[in-house]
């Protein structure tokens, strides 16, 4: 198995256990946005600001600070932005 095929089995495991069940957000840039917004994050319309923020995020979370978001990298900011929804609406209540 290529090292690419691995890293996307790895990756469907981990959104398997946190909680995708085998579906992968997509890592276009307006769905990237969205997650980072979720966590409090504002990105411009940049796409260097995005790779930035893409890298910065995978440095903080013991990623490869490549800028790119693979399936490892998407199902982390998925799990960050959904916790960081269910924090603002715990305060809200």
């Amino acid at each position: 198995m290529s090292a690419r095929g691995m890293l996307t089995v790895v990756g469907t495991a981990v959104g398997g256990l946190i909680g995708w069940g085998g579906r992968t957000p997509p890592a276009d840039p307006a769905t990237l946005r969205e997650l980072f917004t979720d966590m409090g994050v504002t990105i411009g319309p940049d796409d260097a600001e995005l790779a930035e923020a893409v890298r910065y995020f995978q440095r903080r979370t013991g990623l490869e600070a490549d800028g790119e978001a693979g399936p490892a990298t998407v199902h982390l900011m998925a799990r960050y932005a959904a916790e960081a929804r269910e924090s603002h609406m715990m305060e809200a209540a």
